[in-house]
């Protein structure tokens, strides 16, 4: 069975419900053969709407509902909007056989009157009569139910992703914008090996901040951008883990000798071994991240770690997510926050989160959310899927 490209797009309503990492976390623990690659966050300009509900007429549904659907684009996903809310929609991309049947199915399901929370749209979506009419309307997300319709909506979103997509630092109002923080999380390649709510419930904790997601993005981190990235830990690793050197070489020294040893023979070995100690933890870091082998040699990009890096941005962003997330060692985090919860050790520990301004800027830059080229990942996947079928 040939393999389709589609989308489940996040409604800007879900969003500010921080119903955001339940849906994806429902996604993926659900979903059957659907590869979660790619994600880009979306505030539709008009052109892009008007696209968007003339493609719905392509979709398999009751008149009723995908009259409802029109309406509901139309007046909902605008910058100026029913809802007088910021328009920011996340689009979700995934790859597999049948995949839109797949996901719609038992996933994501159909618009219905029957009240169910089986699906995504039965716990997150809203479809209420009263006498008879359809009064109230949220779909929660986006999908289409046909292949002709899969078509043309992602090629609205390749038409639309660079100039109505990507990072939506400007488009949320504050009331005192001196205060307000652009913080990058990522959340690590652990918690996509195998199908598992984690990624979304990551989301769903850090959604208690209050925050607001402004850019998304899969990431299938390369050995240079890890080692950039990671870089400041070298020094970092060589002061902090010296302790544990000096132990080991104390514990190793005695065992070897009939002597006792001095405490100026274990610091002459510490000092000599830290150095190299803190270089093997930063290449046990870097290959963890992007996935090298055994030999740090890089896999093909669709073998690499795979992380979903997100850019969060509110009032004291970088202290909220920090506090969120935890200590980095899992086992002094405090009780309910992330790494407490999903961290394995040091390494292993979640997620990951900037620690200042500074850091943010530098991460983002490193990892090409600080600004974009004439392209990015989401678009050329979306583009070479419709150049093939």
């Amino acid at each position: 069975m040939k393999t389709q490209l589609t989308h489940v797009t996040i409604t800007p309503y879900s969003l500010l419900k921080s119903r955001t990492g339940g849906i994806i976390g429902r996604i993926l623990a659900l979903s059957r053969g659907a590869r979660f690659v790619g994600a880009r966050m979306y505030a539709p300009s008009d052109a892009m709407v008007d696209r968007y509900a003339e493609s719905l007429d392509a979709e398999d549904k009751p008149e009723v509902f995908r009259n409802a659907l029109k309406e509901y684009v139309s007046a909902n996903l605008r910058r100026d909007n029913a809802f007088g809310i910021s328009n920011r929609m996340m689009m979700l991309l995934f790859e597999g056989p049948d995949v839109i049947h797949s996901l719609r199915g038992n996933v994501v399901g159909d618009l219905s009157f029957d009240v169910k929370g089986d699906t995504v749209r039965g716990t997150y979506g809203d479809f209420v009569r009263m006498h008879g009419e359809l009064s109230f309307f949220e779909p929660a997300v986006l999908m289409p139910t046909t292949e002709e319709a899969n078509r043309r909506q992602l090629k609205i979103f390749a038409d639309f992703a660079m100039s109505d997509g990507g990072i939506l630092t400007d488009v949320v109002p504050f009331e005192d914008p001196s205060k307000v923080e652009t913080t990058l999380s990522i959340i690590k390649p652990d918690n996509f090996i195998r199908r598992s709510s984690r990624p979304g419930n990551i989301i769903d904790a850090f959604s208690r901040t209050g925050l607001y997601i402004v850019a998304a993005k899969m990431l299938n981190m390369t050995q240079a951008q890890a080692e950039d990235f990671y870089g400041p830990l070298r020094g970092i690793f060589a002061d902090k883990l010296s302790g544990i050197v000096a132990d080991r070489a104390r514990e190793a020294l005695s065992g070897a000798f009939d002597f006792p040893i001095e405490d100026d023979a274990v610091e002459s070995v510490t000092d000599a071994l830290k150095h190299p100690n803190a270089e093997f933890e930063f290449r046990k870091i870097v290959n963890f991240m992007t996935g090298q082998d055994e030999d740090g040699r890089e896999l093909a990009p669709a073998d690499r770690g795979r992380c979903l890096v997100l850019l969060y941005q509110g009032e004291n962003a970088i202290a909220k997510i920090r506090e969120r997330l935890g200590a980095t060692n899992p086992k002094e985090a405090e009780a309910g926050t992330v790494r407490s919860i999903y961290g394995y050790d040091l390494m292993k520990n979640g997620a990951h989160a900037s620690d200042s301004p500074e850091s943010a800027e530098r991460e983002r830059k490193i990892l090409s959310l600080w600004e974009e080229g004439d392209s990015c990942r989401e678009k050329e996947l979306m583009d070479a899927y419709l150049a093939e079928t």
